[in-house]
């Protein structure tokens, strides 16, 4: 979009839409940059209320309890930082430390982070900087350690590795964007003398659509499913009539093409990316390369989904999406026929149908240019997401063979893992705090370092949850945080994986809740619902496991007394964590 539609957007009645709360903070002009955000934000289906403070007021507003950033009571503060002051602080640094200046303003921004990081829920955007060559060393700058350029490559690198170190810290790679779109495109010298802005007009989009991504992601609005065409898609050519000989994947020719795709979408699959098939061809041979063909780097045990028939494409998709039980507008659809794109977005507007380049060898360009794949989590669990959801599809078929529901509970032969928080799973909790947007109580976020905060005070009792059967490891998949308050425990979180919904761990996991209250002398515990557009199948969760409605969404179980629900889960011992 053009910065002149975005400022329209920005105008525009967004009061219906899911807000998040944002600062501004910038050392150089962000009128436009906060505009440019907030219709950004619009067109993705964000309300950002956002404080753009004054000019070149980090310092002041950071460092001030008193200040606006923090009577704004903000999720996030972003941190606009631009290269041109940092090269005015460099010429100010004396010739002799400038070997040292990437680290003393390191040192600086790390003060910032902690500072804001110090604000329950609070996270920080970090803007990385993008590179001003001054031409005095030539290209020897790359080698000469006392160069602004050198100085300024080390910065952005030892701004990533601390950002790792900070949880709650995410790092906006705008020098990443200035490799993609060139410094003429991002600045304009004679704009930031005349008004000391930073960004072209031009560029804002494109800076603004970075940023909201992760906002979004912070937010909990990921993707989490790419649905692939096969045919002139994953390959070149058409399977069914070229024959398996006849497509194009691998060295020659455009086969290259589709084979750096494929590298990039087991990549995203690694990443904890699930991916589906969606193809109009006859099972087998739409199989036969993922079985036969040497050159093919995605396999079928790659998918966690592969529907191959004969119907249309949208109806395909709604299938999938009921297997893998995820919302639509998790899912991205990618396809080389138009009528498909099209249809697909006519009658699932929810889902995200990018216009895909008829020249394969810019598809990675292209897709990876849209951030859609934004994340404000990682965790080891990821790469196992897909194996998980495969298993989900055989205790499904298993299911079938049961005519009653008990009998097959029984027979997945579940057993769950509890205990209190520990290190080793922080990112994983923090995580399924990000990206559940269903089964989530209250719906809030939490950073690991958040959760790290939590499991180390007394006030906080934390149980998580593991769950495996006779079919697999679901692994982590819900976490319990109760506050105690006086006499009673409040449940500030209750978070759970939808794989697991409806097996049994609902009744064992508040069985285990109020064991937990009443073993640390509590009378009562306390739940309560805040309604979101996505949670609306938990509203009667508490009612339905014995809690006594109070009205305003809050719900009460006296400990004493309490009738443990039927379940067919057996609790074992947690496992010890190298």
């Amino acid at each position: 979009m053009r910065f002149i539609e975005l400022k329209k957007l920005s105008r525009s009645d967004a009061s219906a839409l899911p807000e998040l709360r944002c600062v501004l903070l910038g050392d150089c002009a962000t009128q436009h940059l906060a505009t440019a955000l907030k219709g950004q934000a619009v067109a993705e289906g964000l309300r950002l209320e956002l404080l753009d403070t004054d000019y070149d007021q980090l310092r002041a507003q950071i460092t001030d309890p008193g200040s606006e950033l923090y009577a704004h009571k903000p999720e996030a503060v972003i941190l606009a930082c631009c290269t041109e002051r940092l090269y005015a602080a460099y010429h100010d640094t004396p010739a002799a430390e400038r070997e040292s200046f990437a680290e003393n303003k390191l040192a600086e921004l790390c003060a910032y982070w902690e500072r804001l990081l110090s604000v329950p829920g609070l996270r920080v955007l970090q803007f990385s900087f993008p590179e001003l060559d001054d031409g005095i060393y030539g290209d020897l700058a790359a080698q000469i350690k006392s160069s602004f350029l050198y100085q300024q490559r080390l910065l952005n690198l030892k701004l990533a590795d601390a950002a790792a170190e900070h949880a709650g810290v995410f790092i906006i790679d705008i020098a990443a964007l200035q490799g993609r779109i060139g410094r003429r495109a991002l600045h304009d010298e004679r704009l930031y003398a005349s008004a000391k802005i930073s960004f072209m007009p031009e560029a804002l989009p494109f800076v603004a659509e970075k940023t909201v991504a992760m906002l979004r992601a912070l937010k909990g609005y990921i993707k989490k499913c790419v649905v692939l065409d096969l045919d002139n898609t994953l390959w070149g050519g058409v399977v069914g009539d070229d024959g398996l000989e006849g497509i194009q994947i691998g060295e020659l020719g455009s086969g290259h093409a589709f084979y750096d795709f494929q590298l990039w979408l087991k990549e995203l699959k690694e990443r904890g990316m699930l991916l589906a098939v969606c193809s109009k061809n006859d099972e087998d041979k739409a199989k036969e390369p993922f079985e036969k063909h040497p050159e093919m780097v995605l396999k079928l045990t790659d998918f966690a989904v592969f529907v191959a028939n004969w119907e249309d494409k949208a109806g395909n998709i709604r299938h999938i999406r009921e297997l893998l039980d995820l919302g639509l507008d998790s899912f991205v659809f990618i396809d080389d026929n138009p009528f498909e794109r099209e249809l697909v977005r006519s009658m699932l507007p929810e889902v995200t149908v990018p216009e895909l380049p008829e020249d394969p060898a810019l598809y990675v360009e292209y897709l990876s240019s849209l951030n859609l794949f934004e994340t404000a989590s990682h965790s080891a669990a990821d790469a196992a997401r897909t194996g998980q959801y495969r298993a989900e599809a055989a205790r499904r078929s298993t299911q079938a063979e049961y005519a009653d529901y008990d009998d097959y509970l029984k027979a997945l032969e579940m057993q769950a893992e509890c205990a209190s928080f520990t290190p080793f799973h922080y990112p994983r909790i923090a995580q399924l705090s990000q990206r559940s947007n269903q089964f989530n109580l209250r719906t809030v976020r939490y950073t690991e370092e958040d959760i790290r905060r939590i499991a180390e005070d007394e006030q906080y009792s934390t149980i998580y949850f593991c769950l495996k059967d006779k079919f697999g490891d679901h692994g982590l998949i819900s976490a319990v945080i109760m506050k105690r308050e006086g006499e009673d425990f409040f449940i500030d979180t209750w978070i759970m994986s939808c794989r697991v919904l409806k097996r049994g761990m609902e009744e064992f996991i508040i069985n285990k809740v109020m064991e937990e209250a009443a073993k640390a002398g509590a009378k009562r515990v306390i739940g309560e619902y805040l309604p979101t557009p996505k949670n609306g199948m938990v509203k009667e969760i508490y009612s339905k496991m014995g809690f006594t409605p109070e009205g305003e969404g809050r719900f009460i179980a006296e400990c004493a007394g309490f009738t443990a629900r039927k379940c067919y889960i057996t609790a074992t011992a947690p496992e010890t964590q190298a």
